[in-house]
């Protein structure tokens, strides 16, 4: 399933692409091999896939999962945690997006089948908001190759090479993992004072003479 959702104007999308642009946050760009690789989720159609983008460059489209990538989706206070972990303490992240106040994170082909598994495997598990895993089978709506101020999808990380690097299920779990661990870290509140006995006597002071 490849759809293009409609934009009339036209545009050459390489030219587009390639021309440097200082302006832009770069993280968010899409590079011509970006848009190749992304039209390659088409499968055998990719050549028509890359035809219709360049005439709708600015129009998001829904590509196919589950061979070229799958893509968990998590709630976004949550995959921004998830997103630091990667960054600050992990292998990175591979192309990652916004839709409808939700984070997308592109995986390997396959971790949408596995990770499921393995969330309920770990201790941790239960303590993560459930993603919403799309494999095969399923389709998502990725955001347009041209940045626009409308509101609907966009990149945070987009995709800039023919072979960008996907996080497989296990080191999704582990983002989640930690990403739960750092949260839970975060609400523990340390005190100088011992905590009360509540058998003790209390007296009230404020009368005293």
């Amino acid at each position: 399933m490849t759809t293009w959702l409609r934009d009339e104007t036209r545009h050459d999308i390489f030219r587009f692409l390639r021309e440097g642009d200082e302006g832009r946050h770069q993280t968010a760009r899409v590079t011509a091999d970006g848009a190749a690789w992304l039209a390659s989720a088409a499968g055998g159609h990719d050549g028509a896939a890359l035809t219709r983008w360049e005439s709708r460059p600015a129009s998001p489209a829904v590509l196919p999962c589950g061979t070229v990538f799958d893509v968990v989706n998590v709630d976004p206070v949550f995959g921004r945690r998830m997103l630091d972990r990667l960054w600050e303490e992990g292998p990175g992240s591979g192309p990652v997006a916004m839709h409808r106040g939700r984070m997308m994170l592109f995986a390997a082909p396959g971790t949408a089948q596995r990770l499921p598994a393995l969330l309920d495997w770990e201790e941790w598990g239960d303590a993560v908001p459930r993603p919403f895993c799309h494999g095969r089978g399923d389709a998502v709506t990725v955001p347009a190759l041209v940045p626009s101020d409308s509101a609907g999808p966009r990149w945070l990380v987009a995709p800039d090479t023919l072979h960008p690097w996907l996080p497989g299920p296990e080191v999704v779990l582990w983002a989640c993992v930690r990403a739960v661990r750092a949260a839970s870290a975060a609400d523990v509140r340390v005190s100088i004072f011992p905590p009360a006995d509540p058998d003790a006597n209390v007296y009230d002071v404020s009368r005293r003479r």
